[in-house]
Parts: structure tokens; sequence; C-alpha cells
């Protein structure tokens, strides 16, 4: 089996090194140097406009062009759509309209590719045998694979992506230079944090901010705690503790 990743990016490498257990890949991007270079380790590149057909489709492009990549990519899959965007009910919709008659399966790696292995989201909207051996391909790099809807993939990324990146990028933006001596275990913890944000792409984080609300959430609650006063104060930060995301066990709440 053969399958097309589109978009050499980042992402895309990382869906087409990982897919080269189970598939033959071939890269297709808008720079075509881009799909050359990420060939060299692993498959080939062709044309992004190639007439050809492949057994998996997989779009790895950036979130604001989600839908008009699987528009134009989705017909060159004779058994299965894939894509690894980072929003889920965007691509579905497309993929449902475009690839009626295929399988079809959403995936999210929670990660950069350099931290991979991690956690990927899955909503499997249309599976079957080309689309599960995506999935075991993904599972035997060692990733952990759950199942998810869209509707709740991406409310979720309003508090873990769009909510947590504006209050790390806030922190940086409000920060002052001080003297490292002064560093306390929270305020290096928030420093390695910002780190991690900045040494990424703008873009990347400008579409998450862009696809999902959650930061005009986090500026007011940083409004509320700036206003607070005495026992005000207290009742807010015994609210964060007591109503954070995520429970003991680490589950959403």
């Amino acid at each position: 089996m053969e399958v097309l990743v589109v978009g050499a990016g980042a992402m895309g490498r990382w869906a087409g090194e990982t897919l080269a257990a189970e598939f033959d890949v071939a890269y297709a991007d808008r720079d075509p140097g881009a799909a050359e270079a990420a060939a060299e380790s692993v498959g080939r590149a062709v044309s992004l406009d190639a007439e050809e057909s492949f057994d998996a489709v997989c779009l790895a492009v950036p979130i604001s062009t989600v839908r008009e990549a699987v528009r134009e990519h989705a017909p060159k899959a004779e058994r299965a759509v894939v894509d690894v965007t980072g929003v889920m009910d965007a691509p579905v919709a497309a993929m449902r309209a475009a690839a009626p008659d295929r399988e079809r399966v959403s995936l999210h790696p929670l990660f950069a590719p350099e931290n991979a292995p991690g956690n990927v989201a899955v909503v499997a909207d249309a599976p079957g045998p080309v689309s599960d051996a995506v999935l075991d391909a993904v599972a035997d790099a060692g990733n952990e694979v759950f199942e998810t809807t869209a509707t709740e993939h991406d409310a979720a990324m309003e508090t873990v992506q769009a909510g947590a990146h504006a209050a790390i990028l806030a922190y940086a933006l409000a920060a002052e230079d001080v003297r490292e001596e002064f560093a306390t275990p929270i305020s290096a913890g928030m420093d390695e944090l910002v780190e991690a944000v900045t040494t990424g792409t703008p873009r990347v984080y400008r579409e998450i901010q862009e696809s999902f609300p959650g930061a005009d959430r986090v500026a007011e609650a940083a409004r509320r705690l700036a206003d607070a006063d005495g026992e005000a104060f207290e009742e807010l930060y015994e609210e964060a503790a007591g109503d954070g995301a995520f429970g003991s066990g680490g589950e959403r709440r």
C-alpha cells in the first residue's frame, strides 16, 4: 500500500516516517524542495498536482487550509483519507463531503514531532482496514492512541492548547527581567514553559488561537485575580485548586 502525505513540514515528516512501517510513502508539498527533502529519509516526492491515485491520502497541512486541501486531494485516495492537522470538526466534515465512500480518520498527535512518542487523539469517522493499518503504525511507534469525538476534541483544545498557550505567552509578555538568583521553583517552571512555546513556529500558535476560543477566558480569570482582595482572592485560589481543568487522575473535569 502507498500513502500520499500532503505537506512536508515537521508534522508531515512525522506522519510519513511513522506510516512507513505499514505503507510506501509519497510526499507532496507546495514547496517541491520540501517534499524532496522529506523523501530523502523515506519515500518519494511527487508533484502537488500529480494525477496519481494512492491507497491512502494523509493531510498534514495548516489548520486554515485543511478544507481546501481535503477537497483537492481526497479524490486521489482509493481507499482512505486521513488528516493530522490538529482540529477535527472541520476536516471530518470536509472528508465526509469529499470522500463519502472512503475510510475517514482524523488524528491529532498531541505533541511536537521532536517530542514523539505521545498521546494521539483519534476520530474514526469511517474506519476500515487501511485506516486500521494507519492506527497500527501510529501505535507501533510507541504512541498512546485514544478515541474521541470531533466535538469533545475541539472543546478540549480550548483548554489544553488555546488557554494554556495564552497563559504562558501572557506570563512571558508581562514578566520583567530579574536576576537568575531570584528564580523560584514556580517561576523556573514557567520559564521552561515559555522556552518550549517560543521555540516553535509563530504561525502554528496563531492558527491555534484563531481556531479555538480559550484565551479570552484566561484574560478574564487574570483580571478577576488582579481585582480580588482579601477573602475574594482566597476564594479564587480555592476555586482554582478545586475546579482545575484536570482531576487528580488526569481526566478533564
